[in-house]
């Protein structure tokens, strides 16, 4: 418990005390420095990379005095541009938000309350100790019940907020009550009974080296770049993965990524990066991964997860043949 409150008070103060000197300079041109890097990556048929630490401290930075005509780009950066949960800009981010919500920084452009609604979009991590903090406040943990409410990576900090329930902060009680009546989830949209796709068919097997060539491995960590590679090598029918990916997407239906084998070979998390970057998922509201369709009578023991959200495990269970139809795609 002491940990996590010294963890809180260093959270809410990394910014609060003001930023280096350095940082200052680098906010100074910030705006200059990212449009020129967005230009760059347009020019490579890719977006932006997500904002770094450096580049988030100086956009904090600016929003606590934004120069004129840039406001809004500010906050839609602050909002959607940097990574959640645990990487080193996320934690910047909850900082600089925690110390608005504490009153402790202000900003023109974010309020209190409009601070803890962005640390609510964070979706685990940095956010939560400010998050249960704001439950104490009165102003701010309706806001915070309603964003604690959604979010499910909460580890240990659930004794935190059950430990208020039971001093009477009737707000920490309805986020135990929500979470036990698994409102993160009833609250989603029904799926729908049917779903049309748009199908992207690969002939032949298709394995890791395939979606994320071992020659190209120094890109890995850049999606967008690294996804630019996914089937380089053309085969039957694929002759620029990237065009005609991109053609199938105007139909305007989610893609399902068909092959006969899918999934041999190593396991890569790149490989499932590459697919996701580019196979268009279902709306966030009821996604749980993209379509992949095997052709169920081809013959496959075992294929590695490969293409999977949930990462690189082995499944031992394989393909099922559908008997009134042959030819049938099995959907997995």
């Amino acid at each position: 418990m002491l940990v996590r409150a010294a963890r809180s008070v260093r959270l809410s103060r990394s910014l609060s005390r003001g930023l280096p000197t350095t940082i200052r300079r680098h906010a100074s041109s910030f705006m200059t420095d990212y449009e020129a890097h967005v230009a760059e990556r347009a020019a490579q048929g890719i977006v932006p990379l997500p904002l770094d630490a450096p580049r988030t401290s100086a956009l904090c930075e600016l929003l606590k005095d934004p120069p004129k005509g840039e406001e809004q780009k500010l906050v839609e950066l602050l909002s959607d541009r940097v990574p959640a949960g645990v990487d080193e800009a996320a934690y910047v981010k909850a900082g600089f938000l925690a110390s608005l919500a504490k009153g402790e920084s202000t900003s023109p452009l974010i309020s209190r309350q409009e601070a803890v609604k962005l640390l609510g979009t964070m979706q685990g991590g940095y956010n939560i100790q400010p998050l249960i903090d704001a439950l104490e406040d009165a102003e701010l943990a309706p806001h915070a019940a309603k964003a604690l409410a959604r979010t499910i990576l909460i580890f240990d900090a659930f004794h935190d907020v059950e430990e208020k329930s039971k001093a009477g902060n009737e707000f920490a009680t309805a986020v135990l009550k929500s979470w036990a009546d698994a409102e993160w989830f009833t609250m989603r949209p029904t799926v729908p009974e049917k779903i049309s796709v748009t199908v992207f068919k690969v002939t032949g097997e298709t394995n890791t080296d395939d979606l994320s060539p071992a020659p190209d491995a120094w890109s890995r960590p850049d999606i967008p770049l690294h996804a630019t590679v996914m089937l380089k090598f053309p085969r039957d029918g694929i002759t620029d993965a990237k065009t005609q990916i991109e053609e199938l997407k105007k139909k305007g239906f989610p893609l399902a990524y068909v092959g006969d084998v899918v999934g041999t070979g190593s396991s890569r998390k790149s490989a499932t990066n590459s697919i996701l970057w580019y196979v268009t998922p279902l709306p966030l509201s009821y996604q749980t991964h993209p379509f992949f369709l095997f052709r169920a009578d081809v013959p496959t023991a075992a294929p590695t997860h490969t293409c999977f959200r949930h990462g690189p495990t082995r499944s031992k269970r394989p393909c099922v043949r559908n008997q009134a139809d042959p030819a049938a795609y099995a959907y997995i």
